[in-house]
């Protein structure tokens, strides 16, 4: 059925009907359709277009349209060129002429709009729920091992000693700020296009603002020709989903390398693995693979509808129709991968003495006693000098940290007091970074019960 004609000889070629045709994918939208027509119907009544009774009719219908939905051959056979018009086409089948009133002053360009936006605004709600999960996990991991001490990395070369939960604090901070932005772009997608007609606003009296209440809507759009070259708030989500993903893919690669043989600090669970068709030995981080995997797929569901839109005039064109498939792929994906990361969260089993001797074999203690000897009243400068000869002395005789006495350090250096030399063992020095963001023992311990309430604040 199509929802245009009249001014046509002929119809469309076979060839651009399936070109342009958008059901196969659009069709998850119809929930959104049937609500916001329904919404629509009871506005047309207000403004005298319709009666009650025929209002009534019109809804129960759409409420049948939607029950029989729920079954996959309903779409079977079906030939409409996108989703609004298989559900008038279902309509016109149930209450026959009546259904030539339901698009009374209505554009397909603001029922897109609509549509997208009621659909999108539960995704975001979704892609929340799943980033609360997966920060919560995290917290369950960090408790798990609480006194666990592990390298922390820069350029993937050993730095400096911190806990383990100081390191899964880390991705918490980023989820929390996906989770924001999340939130950004759901009041952004949160605002009522119906009203405002192809691009000059509708010619019936509609109450926008009871529209909106009805569906739940916090606002309503101010433009009528913005809402029809509008897509900024897809944009806006598939940029959080897009930094989501990447701060997936992060923690997808530590984990990945730090379950490796060559690391060896941590076990993925069987569920969560995968072996090899060929070599019996193999246990595979293949659910941590995908998800970086997929990071490119959401993050390229961005940048397609950036180029889409880049050129556009004003107001609606076709090319438009290109951001659906984007749209519900990011979702789908983002999604998915945050339930994954949760799983494999859950699945995760530390070796904390691994790490642990990995921070005392290496010079991670370097600045913590640079920065000892500076506090004792050495230049900071000529500390860093004494540290890096001692480090230096230390490689070239196969030396560790613990090789080194008090008395012995004494004698290589005598700004190396007997309170400095103690903080060879990583876990000393941690205990001098107290400070707010830091991670000493004490503030880490506190930032764990402060995101255990911000997690169960976030809304």
């Amino acid at each position: 059925m199509k929802l245009w004609g009249g001014r046509f000889e002929t119809g469309p070629s076979e060839v651009f009907e399936r070109f342009s045709n958008s059901l196969h994918f659009d069709r998850r939208l119809l929930a959104a359709d049937v609500r916001g027509s329904q919404a629509f119907a009871r506005s047309l009544t207000r403004a005298g277009v319709l009666t009650d009774a025929e209002c009534a009719t019109l809804c129960a219908a759409f409420d049948a349209i939607q029950a029989d939905a729920a079954q996959d051959e309903y779409f079977h056979g079906a030939d409409d060129e996108d989703i609004h018009s298989f559900v008038i086409h279902k309509l016109k089948e149930r209450v026959g002429a009546l259904a030539d009133k339901i698009h009374t002053g209505r554009s397909r360009n603001e029922q897109v709009s609509l549509d997208t936006r009621l659909w999108l605004r539960e995704e975001c709600d979704r892609t929340r729920e799943l980033v609360r999960s997966l920060m919560s996990a995290l917290l369950d991991l960090a408790d798990k091992y609480p006194d666990a001490v592990i390298p922390g990395y820069t350029h993937l070369r050993r730095a400096q000693p911190v806990l383990w939960p100081h390191y899964l604090l880390a991705y918490f901070e980023m989820l929390a700020r996906d989770f924001e932005r999340l939130g950004d772009a759901r009041r952004r997608v949160n605002v009522m296009p119906l009203g405002s007609g192809a691009l000059a606003g509708s010619g019936f009296p509609h109450d926008r603002e009871a529209i909106a209440r009805d569906l739940g809507f916090a606002s309503i759009t101010a433009n009528s020709m913005d809402v029809s070259a509008d897509r900024d708030f897809a944009l806006d989500y598939l940029y959080a989903a897009s930094m989501t993903m990447i701060h997936l893919s992060r923690l997808a690669e530590d984990w990945i390398l730090y379950s490796s043989e060559e690391f060896a600090w941590m076990e993925l669970g069987d569920g969560v693995t995968s072996g090899s068709s060929l070599m019996p030995q193999k246990k595979n981080p293949d659910s941590l693979e995908l998800i970086r995997g997929k990071s490119g797929r959401v993050i390229g569901a961005l940048n397609s509808l950036l180029f889409t839109m880049k050129g556009l005039p004003m107001t609606y064109n076709r090319d438009m129709q290109e951001d659906k498939e984007p749209l519900f792929e990011a979702a789908d994906q983002v999604n998915g991968c945050l339930e994954m990361a949760r799983v494999v969260a859950e699945s995760v089993v530390l070796r904390p003495d691994v790490p642990f001797a990995a921070a005392e074999q290496s010079w991670v203690v370097a600045t913590d006693l640079a920065e000892a000897l500076a506090r004792n009243g050495t230049a900071f400068h000529q500390a860093h000098q004494i540290v890096g000869r001692l480090v230096l002395e230390s490689v070239r005789n196969g030396k560790k940290p613990g090789d080194w006495t008090a008395e012995s350090l004494a004698v290589f250096a005598p700004e190396i007091t007997a309170d400095v030399a103690r903080l060879v063992d990583p876990r000393e020095g941690m205990k001098t970074r107290e400070i707010q963001g830091g991670t000493g023992p004490g503030v880490v311990a506190a930032a764990l019960a402060t995101a255990r309430r911000r997690l169960a604040e976030l809304a």
